[in-house]
């Protein structure tokens, strides 16, 4: 069964933040090089989505709805309702998650 992938505006901004810091660090080439295949991994959860596991930091927590899939050293982390796949973040995975999730419901 496939199923629909949607990105959500902050996936999309992480998205746009790691092209600019790939950019300004490495090269425009390389940023969309990376850019493109982290679309793909993301776009690749309409087949078998299950295959992402949750977050450790969250299921430490209880908080099991999410998953994610590792496109080293990013994740990307998502939820599937029904038939739907929603991508909430995609984040370096060298930093502190349980950080970053903070400072979005802060922010949010």
């Amino acid at each position: 069964m496939t199923h629909d992938v949607f990105m959500s505006e902050d996936a999309e901004a992480d998205i746009l933040d790691i092209w600019k810091y790939v950019a300004r660090h490495d090269s425009v080439e390389r940023a969309g090089i990376l850019i493109d295949a982290l679309q793909e991994a993301c776009f690749s959860l309409c087949h078998f989505p299950d295959r992402g596991h949750c977050p450790p930091e969250l299921e430490r927590i209880h908080v099991l709805e999410y998953r994610e899939l590792h496109y080293k050293p990013y994740r990307i982390i998502y939820r599937i309702l029904d038939c739907k796949v929603f991508i909430h973040c995609v984040l370096d995975g060298r930093r502190d998650l349980q950080e970053l999730l903070l400072e979005r419901l802060i922010r949010g």
